[in-house]
């Protein structure tokens, strides 16, 4: 229903397997690249803890995140519309509403302990307290907010590690952003969210029910893990992407322009070498499964701070990443492209042995639909007992996690970046994608990218305008076409001010 021009939710409930209203635990990681988890069958990882709710929980080997940027992917996902119906398509885009309202008004306790990327970083959005650590380096917008760890470590007469201090370094421009983390270890910010989440689980009044949302700042970069959990991956042989002076010709102009600013300017203290060394990138590459396993411990640690404070019995844990990191392959730097190291992310679903009956959350259930990580937002608020709008662009979840079910995931998945202070080269950049294509469309200009991903899953071979990929081609743009259509119409009543 509406109410003055904002969305309003009747209360509702729903039962899941004897249990009303569970605790839902939202654990969400910045920059983390689908292929960064053991168990999911990337073997070089060390993630026992994510192992864990793989083996016990649902994972979606499909699910794509609706921006290439945090900011739009994130309102996205809170709010249940893609980025142009939000209006939301910059980090620096304003936005201060989301269903964790609805969640507080449904009776739901809501804390966010570390990483949202509201802007502003600290208003409400729905929930009762937050505990607000940001990007480990901010430097264009919040350069001098100061979030929960900026006052811990100045508490404790620490400097944080930032781009200024890393720029005096003589490997600056080699290291590919990967550093060592020189401070004490429980100084990290993904040490001191996960410290932060545990001692508030230990300390606050028991809170049922409970929606807790924990946003670690890594794996984004700087890629700065403490070195003990450097050490192993820097002896392994890591999967590198190789890099084709082919591929890099026949990428897009704006691609071109992305990379060369990349080498240029020194975003989140990473400086694009436009022809690294295989050295180069193995430890970059090592770096950051570092970062990884460090935020795997602490997901094991919050696990143990919920199964003895009494939560986790009762409980839905949710791990998912706002978006990937192209870490070189592609030739390319974070994010800001629609290949599929960054528009895929893991997305796994625990929930405990007292709901796995019926078939439904049926442990180690892998599911190959695709899906957009914003259908998440109506599959908590179906878990709550909350009606669901009617116009909102997610779909739930919820027929994905019963055994007996026919549910197919959606035939196409969507993503989209504006341009901005780093994309330079393009006005917008919009991805489509099926389970064989992917297509990526620029606005107003002649060229673009095709990927036959069963033929080419590494997405090197741009098949833009090649004869034997007309058809697909021509099905994609149409499809982009009808989905803006149907988008438009189906969000017609959207309002802007809900923001």
């Amino acid at each position: 229903m509406r109410d003055s021009g904002i969305y309003s939710w009747p209360r509702g409930l729903i039962i899941l397997s004897g249990m009303t209203h569970p605790n839902i635990i939202f654990i969400i990681t910045d920059q983390q690249r689908y292929d960064t988890i053991a168990s999911l069958g990337f073997p070089h990882m060390d993630t026992p803890h994510l192992d864990r709710l793989v083996n016990e929980g649902t994972h979606f080997q499909q699910c794509h995140v609706t921006a290439a940027s945090c900011a739009p992917a994130r309102a996205s996902l809170f709010k249940g519309y893609f980025p142009h119906t939000t209006g939301i398509l910059r980090n620096a885009d304003t936005w201060r509403r989301s269903w964790i309202e609805q969640l507080n008004d449904a009776g739901y306790h809501c804390t966010n302990i570390g990483k949202m990327h509201t802007w502003p970083f600290e208003t409400e959005l729905g929930f009762h307290e937050r505990y607000v650590v940001e990007n480990k380096d901010r430097y264009l917008e919040g350069r001098y907010f100061f979030d929960e760890w900026d006052k811990a470590l100045r508490f404790r007469g620490l400097i944080k590690q930032q781009r200024e201090l890393y720029r005096k370094r003589e490997d600056y421009r080699e290291a590919l952003g990967a550093f060592d983390w020189e401070l004490p270890a429980d100084a990290h910010p993904d040490m001191f969210v996960g410290d932060m989440a545990r001692w508030w689980i230990d300390s606050h009044p028991r809170s049922e029910p409970l929606f807790l949302q924990i946003g670690f700042p890594g794996p984004h970069p700087p890629y700065d893990p403490v070195p003990s959990y450097a050490e192993p991956y820097l002896a392994k042989d890591l999967p590198l992407l190789p890099v084709s002076d082919e591929e890099l010709e026949n990428q897009p102009p704006a691609f071109k322009e992305l990379r060369q600013h990349n080498q240029d300017i020194d975003h989140d203290s990473v400086v694009l070498d436009l022809n690294p060394s295989e050295a180069q990138r193995h430890r970059q590459r090592a770096y950051y499964c570092a970062n990884v396993t460090m935020i795997d411990e602490k997901v094991g640690q919050i696990m143990e701070a919920l199964e003895s404070n009494g939560y986790l019995e009762n409980s839905i844990v949710i791990f998912t990443s706002d978006h990937g990191d192209c870490l070189t392959d592609h030739g390319h730097s974070q994010k800001w492209t629609m290949y599929d190291a960054i528009t895929r992310v893991p997305l796994i679903v625990w929930a405990p042995p007292a709901m796995r009956t019926n078939g439904r959350f049926q442990a180690g259930r892998s599911v190959d639909g695709l899906v957009q990580q914003m259908d998440l937002g109506p599959t908590i608020l179906e878990w709550a007992g909350i009606d669901v709008p009617g116009d909102w662009e997610a779909r739930s979840l919820n027929g994905a996690f019963q055994e007996t079910s026919d549910w197919q995931g959606r035939p196409y998945v969507y993503c989209e970046q504006a341009q901005d202070g780093i994309l330079t080269g393009c006005q917008f950049m919009t991805m489509v994608r099926d389970h064989q294509f992917k297509l990526v469309h620029f606005l107003d200009e002649p060229h673009g990218q095709l990927f036959d991903l069963r033929t080419d899953p590494d997405e090197c071979h741009n098949l833009w305008n090649h004869p034997i990929a007309a058809e697909a081609q021509a099905r994609l743009l149409g499809e982009l076409r009808e989905w803006r259509i149907r988008s438009g119409l189906h969000t017609k009543n959207w309002c802007e001010s809900w923001r």
